[in-house]
């Protein structure tokens, strides 16, 4: 790319001539602001693009404005928006992308969004009135810029490494929680490496009506690799290796590796739009427990399979995921998990949205039990899994908004800035 190029459009005052025929400012371009899976400032939004009157509902919208997103390979993200044509500018569409890396601030992130908005609606704008009222700039490059090489000296790999930890008490009981984590990423189109790093450690003390102290300590971490190799538009291979060792799930050490094989039904192209994907994976596992388990095992190498179809589609009306996924160990096909989970979230008229999600296992591998069961202290606690033939859980909402169909006025105050305080404020 030679130079830097930065097209800016941005609400002038309009010539004389044009001032001296409006009475009045034209009516602004009608947008509805739709983000899905993405943190979208309205607040800053509205502040920037004053030519626009961003409405509630889309039935009252010129533009229905879709903004999606997806991570990138170098920790940054990049953003979709899909304006579709609506009322006057019906079946008129178009896409926009744009990136940020990640280093970029939330301002910087932001603005770069607002200026894709900008651009994007900018061409809808300039079929009616208020169009005469924008204006655009172009900064060309300075004569005898060279050429822009780029040079990465991390060769496409990014690191990130974190701590936490949090403590808590009252006179009869204290808790802490510490925690670390490390991730090297390496994305290319042909290459897709992760490794990842984790441990935690949970403390509790609990005092009892006998005066006595109840300690527990939890532990777990967790080690893993991932290496994909892009196989087109629809096919990827891949592997996958990790340690684990959880106190929770009776596991001491779990090693394993795992092959598979994933189609995407669409192109990996429209991924933060829209997905289909079949995935297979073999793993040959080994294993030490804690204790001795309800097979009579401390240890043991065993094989297992798993199959997975996800389905993730965002569109005008709202959002759709469905995934079925059944494994089972390769030595006893009776030993298995079956899964079905999906969640939708989609406006049923102008004003009415409904939110449902819901999932449910049936689960039959619970391989890692100890034998001897666990206490009622341990089940109340949580401090050991629990045999079960299945789990589940669902939620749903409903919401339905009515009255003004403007959302332009940015007004903070009392608004708190974020954070929180430990008590009533009446």
């Amino acid at each position: 790319m030679r130079g830097w190029i930065v097209l800016v459009v941005a609400l002038g005052l309009g010539s004389t001539a044009v001032a001296a025929q409006q009475a009045v400012v034209p009516d602004p371009l009608r947008v509805y602001l739709d983000c899905q899976d993405t943190r979208c400032d309205f607040d800053f939004l509205r502040r920037e693009l004053g030519w626009v009157d961003w409405v509630r509902d889309r039935a009252d919208a010129q533009v229905h404005l879709l903004v999606t997103s997806q991570g990138t390979g170098s920790g940054g993200r990049e953003y979709t928006l899909r304006m579709i044509g609506l009322a006057a500018f019906q079946d008129r569409n178009h896409d926009l992308r744009t990136a940020t890396p990640s280093q970029a601030t939330d301002d910087e992130a932001r603005r770069a969004l607002a200026d894709a908005m900008k651009l994007g609606l900018a061409s809808y704008a300039g079929s009616l009135l208020i169009g005469q009222r924008l204006q655009v700039r172009f900064d060309p490059p300075i004569a005898g810029t060279p050429e822009r090489e780029v040079h990465d000296p991390w060769n496409f790999w990014v690191f990130r490494v974190g701590v936490q930890g949090f403590a808590s008490g009252e006179s009869r009981s204290t808790s802490s929680h510490f925690g670390g984590s490390a991730r090297a990423t390496r994305t290319t189109d042909d290459w897709k490496i992760r490794l990842e790093a984790s441990g935690n450690r949970s403390e509790n003390d609990y005092v009892l009506s006998d005066s006595s102290t109840l300690s527990t300590v939890l532990t777990s971490s967790e080690l893993t690799g991932l290496v994909v190799r892009s196989l087109g538009d629809h096919w990827s291979l891949g592997i996958e290796a990790g340690y684990e060792a959880d106190d929770r799930e009776n596991v001491d050490q779990l090693f394993g590796v795992a092959p598979g094989i994933e189609y995407n039904i669409w192109p990996y192209s429209e991924s933060s739009r829209r997905q289909l994907t079949v995935l297979y994976e073999i793993s040959l596992l080994s294993a030490r427990y804690i204790d001795t388990t309800i097979y009579d095992r401390l240890e043991e190498s065993l094989g297992r399979q798993r199959l997975r179809v996800a389905l993730v589609q965002r569109e005008p009306w709202g959002t759709s995921r469905l995934s079925l996924e059944g494994a089972n160990f390769l030595d006893d096909f009776s030993q298995n998990n079956l899964s079905v989970f999906g969640g939708l979230e989609f406006r049923v008229t102008k004003g009415l949205s409904v939110d449902l999600s819901g999932g449910y296992s049936r689960i039959r591998d619970q391989r890692y039990l100890p034998k001897e069961g666990a206490t009622d202290e341990e089940v109340l606690l949580r401090l050991k899994s629990l045999q079960t033939s299945y789990q589940y859980h669902m939620s749903v909402g409903l919401s339905y908004t009515f009255g003004s169909i403007y959302n332009n006025v940015v007004n903070p105050r009392f608004g708190g800035g974020g954070g929180g305080g430990g008590g009533r404020d009446f």
